[in-house]
């Protein structure tokens, strides 16, 4: 295969992932796998919490792609689509857990327009604590703040709780 194919092979593979990601989120966390992903949505008390499995598990088919690409003579395909599902996991562990989740201290603060729409999207995802009632399950592609707003209000608010962040927490600069 040629370098130019597996270079478009691997950028269109770190793109399918965030829908990937949006479906597994929606309707794997969200529904039978919620036992993990309700740690996600509470108060951290340590550093790791149990959604952190998710993590590991979504890894495993990144691993076997470049073992056997690399290794077990799967072809370079395998490698590039393996390194593809690698690289959106390095990519969505820096924005989610790095930067809108701080579970790295760090002095970053969202100021372009994209980078506040994802902070804030993902904020307003984490406002709900049940299983149901969630707005915003992409992480890369976010709709407007605005929008989703407009839908939890639609939604009476159902389990949203109780606000508790500071403006620094939302990515915004301190007043």
């Amino acid at each position: 295969m040629s370098l130019p194919f597996l270079a478009l092979l691997f950028l269109a593979t770190v793109i399918a992932m965030e829908g990937f990601a949006y479906v597994m989120h929606r309707w794997v966390m969200h529904g039978p796998g919620w036992a993990l992903h309700a740690s996600h949505h509470r108060a951290r008390t340590g550093f790791w919490e149990l959604n952190d499995l998710y993590f590991v598990i979504f890894a495993m088919p990144s691993i076997l792609l470049l073992l056997g690409g690399v290794q077990l003579g799967w072809g370079d395909w395998a490698t590039a689509v393996g390194a593809g599902i690698a690289a959106y996991g390095a990519i969505y562990l820096g924005f989610h857990d790095i930067i809108v989740h701080r579970r790295v201290e760090h002095r970053y603060v969202a100021r372009s327009p994209y980078m506040k729409r994802i902070v804030q999207a993902h904020r307003l995802h984490h406002a709900v604590e049940t299983k149901a009632g969630t707005v915003s399950f992409g992480f890369l592609v976010a709709p407007r703040p605005e929008a989703l707003k407009a839908e939890l209000a639609r939604r009476g608010r159902a389990g949203v709780r109780m606000p508790t962040a500071t403006s620094t927490d939302l990515g915004d600069t301190p007043r």
